[in-house]
């Protein structure tokens, strides 16, 4: 799959939207990459701290600092 910028297995910060439920952890590992739609990147992120697993845009995500 083209056009993710990140990678599977890489930590990344979420910053869920006011549509999204609330975020427990600030830290996210990329479980999967998922198919592009309407021209935005999907992601499968973790939490560090959470039991299960979300879908979020790439927009939602940053580079772990």
């Amino acid at each position: 799959m083209s056009g993710h910028k990140f990678k599977v297995g890489q930590l990344v910060e979420f910053s869920p939207g006011r549509l999204s439920a609330p975020a427990s952890s600030y830290q996210y590992k990329i479980i999967r990459l998922l198919p592009i739609e309407g021209g935005v990147p999907q992601y499968r992120i973790k939490g560090i701290t959470e039991p299960f697993e979300r879908i979020v845009k790439e927009s939602d995500l940053s580079q772990q600092s």
